[in-house]
């Protein structure tokens, strides 16, 4: 029986259900017609992604939660609806390399889930930003409006959300060419080491991996096994996700599955409620409860016990694997102190999750030159502090979830290549939170494995 259909949504619950609730981090829409009318042409469009899709997605990340997988969670912090091919064409060679390199080390199956496709919008601390004595809204990802900092700019329309839509059909697209058509295949593993990873120390690191590998290819050749007779060898599984804000957005393009009676939101494989809006008697827990996709959630240093049991009965009541996916955010100076009460509790309550950590949101700060940062040696920290609550807790460390990007970027310092203070201005591109490099993500890639290997999983 496939685990995914055995949970079903309370009778309770419809896809609008959630306007009865709070819905924190909602733009402001300047005329709310206008916004029902987007989402009535949203609701008109075919689904981006099929519920078979996110069941296949559950059934994997089952094989997580009992410690026979790894979660790969990656990409960009928040999607432009400027991206080209050639950087989403970089960015997932990047979360391929990582994978081959979990994967060759650790000799467990890495499930690959993009934050692509759809991660276009952003919570914020804050409604409305101030420059040099100016108040405007905040950018709230281009789902919403724009970057620059203009009344006009930052108006919230309505029409974005149909880019959006359009934009993440594209991405869609060209990922399944890319992971399909034979750019993943294994016998490509030196071609995916771009310039500058491979002057990296930890592009130094991957060659050598990759002439393993394709040692391997040629014995298994030498064998009569080739990549036209096991597809698995050029081709592979990627899934996407990103945070269910906008829930308007994410309601219009809820199906309901015609197997099995379900309803599915259609908009990604998998969606994650955020840190600032996981309130138990909150819309966002509200509407996704009733979707079957896998769900994550962020929990953060300030969580308790009983929040994070609320969590899983409300999100995952019926207790399936690979359903809910709890994604820990404490901070390198954190995690070790308040993640192991937690993994206990979840334990002993006998809730199935996928425990993955974010290194990123809760080590970033204010570099001397005023722009947002991280260092890698924080985003390392806090990782090995991970495993080490696991193996305090007797529980499995599942995966990471991270902020990068293929594009050769000096956002956050350090790493193999070191990137300084000084360095950050010469190619700060993000539209909001600092991103790993592609070397700095391989090197990360190699850490995590050795972690793994070294009886922590």
């Amino acid at each position: 029986m496939n685990t995914a259909t055995s949970s079903r949504p309370s009778t309770d619950w419809d896809p609008r259900s959630w306007r009865d609730r709070v819905a924190l981090q909602q733009p402001q829409w300047p005329d709310e017609s206008v916004h029902e009318d987007v989402l009535g042409e949203l609701s008109a469009l075919p689904p981006l992604v099929f519920a078979g899709e996110a069941r296949e997605l559950t059934d994997s990340l089952a094989a997580v939660a009992a410690g026979e997988a790894f979660l790969l969670q990656a990409g960009d912090c928040a999607e432009s609806f400027d991206t080209s091919a050639d950087s989403i064409r970089d960015r997932l060679r990047v979360i391929l390399q990582m994978a081959v390199v979990l994967t060759y080390y650790t000799g467990v199956p890495v499930v690959k889930v993009g934050r692509i496709a759809g991660q276009f919008a952003k919570p914020r601390s804050s409604d409305t930003e101030t420059v040099d004595g100016v108040e405007l809204p905040s950018f709230r990802g281009h789902i919403v409006n724009d970057v620059g900092f203009t009344a006009d700019e930052r108006i919230a329309d309505p029409t974005r959300l149909l880019t959006a839509y359009h934009r993440a059909a594209a991405t869609l697209n060209l990922l399944r060419a890319f992971t399909k058509g034979g750019f993943a295949s294994l016998s490509r593993v030196h071609q995916w080491n771009r310039e500058f990873v491979a002057d990296s120390p930890a592009g130094q690191r991957y060659e050598a991996l990759a002439d393993e590998i394709d040692r391997a290819v040629q014995f298994m050749s030498a064998c009569g096994i080739t990549s036209d007779t096991l597809s698995d060898l050029r081709q592979v599984d990627f899934y996407t996700s990103h945070e269910a804000l906008l829930l308007g957005y994410e309601e219009a393009l809820t199906r309901q599955d015609s197997l099995t009676g379900e309803w599915y939101d259609c908009s990604a494989h998998m969606l994650w409620i955020g840190e600032r809006t996981r309130q138990l008697d909150g819309a966002h827990v509200e509407f996704l409860r009733g979707v079957r996709n896998p769900l994550g959630c962020k929990v953060g240093p300030t969580a308790t016990p009983d929040e994070v049991l609320g969590l899983c009965e409300a999100l995952n009541p019926d207790r399936v694997p690979g359903r809910l996916t709890l994604v820990s955010r404490m901070g390198a100076t954190k995690v070790v102190d308040g993640l192991p009460p937690l993994l206990a509790a979840v334990r002993e309550a006998g809730h199935p999750v996928v425990w993955v950590c974010d290194p990123m949101h809760g080590n970033t700060f204010t570099a001397d030159d005023g722009r947002k940062t991280r260092h890698f040696e924080d985003v390392l920290a806090e990782v090995s502090g991970f495993f080490a609550a696991h193996r305090f807790a007797g529980t499995h460390p599942g995966g990471v979830h991270l902020e990068l990007t293929g594009d050769d970027v000096t956002e956050c310092l350090g790493g193999g290549s070191e990137v300084l203070t000084e360095d950050l201005g010469s190619r700060y591109e993000t539209m909001c939170d600092p991103r790993l490099n592609g070397s700095q993500s391989v090197d990360l890639a190699f850490r995590v494995a050795e972690l793994l290997r070294n009886g922590t999983h």
